[in-house]
């Protein structure tokens, strides 16, 4: 027994050392990979938009890029038609029940490792590799290692803290939680160069990690936009096959194929046009998990049910949140027990450029993402704004920094407010300008910078023109 295992780990320690060779053979004849990068994050592409934007800049400006990461939902169009980008597909390890649920951790993340260095060393050589954190363990490391072998550059794009992600559903004094802290903190310090989402975590960066970062903010790409009315017409009318709220409301319209519940099309002039009486469109997105309570906004809107019954001159509110996410069957349990007679929830997972286009279409924004470290700004927010959306957000500390209170938007700190917000802010709609016009005009006069011209002024000086 012991002969059979000394021979098994010569021949495991004879593989490996031929595998280094070819690696290193492979190394040592690869081009120079001049502006060639990698993009990677250890999880979904189709979720992950910024780092979609960052493949589609690079590629913008002429450099081949490879996309690391899941490819569970479909990345954006303009990222699969682009010539300069390919998709390097990880597989994500699932389903794993052996042993404690510490043990499964650890071999999860051994395997994460291994497969992602295969990932980065078989690809062509890159100039950098941009690396999203979190999910920073094992990533980080396995990036770094991959830059010291192909003599690479490493940027790191923190979007938040890993382990304050891990703190919400284990308490900071877990022993894993440490561990991710002490690691996050080690193994960040070897990056070249670093990018944040808020001046707030650029700071906290500096003044407890030693790391220099500079930030740039999440910025709205050029198809967040408003919707034309055509356009938004043909989009609910291909939500009204799927969902209910979406469909006609009355029986005349219904038995018009062209309608919907918020807009028909003319009989005398053949233009789409508003519905008379139509409800409200409230949209929210999600990644359904511990971060963000959209117990909030039901309690909310039975508030909003209550105000309706007592006679408030309120519309009816389709209210869609969209996203996947570990704890949307949960939420979906809550919301059938609720039952509303003016308002109608749905939640569908939208093809990636419909949710430009219904976000182009709604009336109000919600937006319940609490900051785990308080430091990170939630993306969804920026969208809305790009689609000159107002919106509603939950308070946290860096929120001052995107939403401005009273000016694109409101902030409320529980339910019982957002509450009393959507009732200020529909209360006659939709014939009365209010609050919500105002919003809505501040964010047209605005004139947001673009994620395009954010990424040459900050990131291009970095990799080089």
């Amino acid at each position: 027994m012991a002969a059979a295992g000394a021979v098994l780990a010569l021949s495991l320690l004879a593989v490996a050392v031929v595998l280094v060779a070819l690696l290193w053979r492979r190394r040592a004849t690869a081009t120079s990979g001049r502006g060639r990068g990698c993009v990677t994050v250890l999880g979904d592409l189709g979720r992950s938009p910024r780092m979609q934007y960052h493949a589609l800049s690079l590629a913008r400006h002429g450099r081949s890029v490879d996309l690391l990461g899941y490819l569970q939902s479909r990345p954006h169009g303009d990222v699969l038609r682009s010539g300069e980008i390919r998709l390097v597909p990880v597989a994500e390890l699932r389903g794993l029940r052996v042993g404690p649920k510490l043990l499964q951790y650890v071999i999860k993340v051994m395997v994460q490792a291994v497969q992602l260095l295969y990932k980065m060393l078989t690809i062509e050589r890159p100039s950098y590799i941009l690396l999203q954190n979190p999910p920073g363990l094992p990533a980080i490391a396995v990036a770094w290692a991959a830059c010291l072998f192909w003599r690479s550059k490493l940027i790191i794009d923190w979007h938040n803290y890993g382990y304050t992600i891990m703190s919400l559903s284990h308490g900071e004094a877990h022993p894993l939680v440490r561990i991710a802290k002490w690691y996050e903190k080690l193994f960040g310090r070897l990056s070249d160069y670093n990018l944040c989402v808020t001046n707030a975590m650029k700071e906290d960066l500096w003044v407890n990690c030693n790391i220099k970062a500079v930030t740039l903010y999440d910025k709205p790409a050029s198809y967040f936009k408003e919707t034309p009315l055509e356009v938004q017409h043909r989009l609910y009318t291909k939500l009204a096959k799927d969902y209910e709220p979406f469909k006609p409301r009355t029986a005349c319209a219904s038995l018009n194929a062209e309608g919907s519940a918020f807009t028909e099309v003319d009989g005398k002039t053949g233009h789409v046009v508003k519905t008379r009486g139509r409800p409200a469109l409230l949209i929210s997105s999600t990644s359904w998990t511990e971060d963000e309570d959209f117990s909030v906004l039901l309690k909310a809107l039975e508030g909003y049910e209550r105000f309706v019954h007592e006679g408030a001159e309120l519309p009816s509110l389709v209210c869609v949140i969209t996203g996947k996410g570990p704890l949307k069957d949960y939420y979906n349990g809550l919301i059938n027990k609720l039952h509303f007679k003016h308002i109608q929830i749905c939640t569908p997972w939208l093809e990636a450029e419909d949710y430009p286009l219904l976000l182009g279409s709604a009336d109000l924004g919600v937006c319940l993402h609490k900051s785990s470290s308080g430091l990170d700004l939630p993306m969804k927010v920026v969208d809305m704004f790009g689609c000159c959306l107002p919106v509603c957000a939950i308070y946290f500390e860096c929120l001052h920094e995107l939403v401005k209170h009273d000016a694109n938007g409101l902030i409320f700190r529980d339910w019982s407010e957002l509450a009393e917000q959507l009732k200020m802010l529909f209360l006659g709609f939709p014939t009365r300008e209010g609050k919500l016009h105002r919003f809505r005009e501040h964010l047209r006069a605005s004139r947001q910078l673009r994620w395009d011209q954010s990424w040459d002024q900050t990131v291009l000086p970095l990799i080089g023109r």
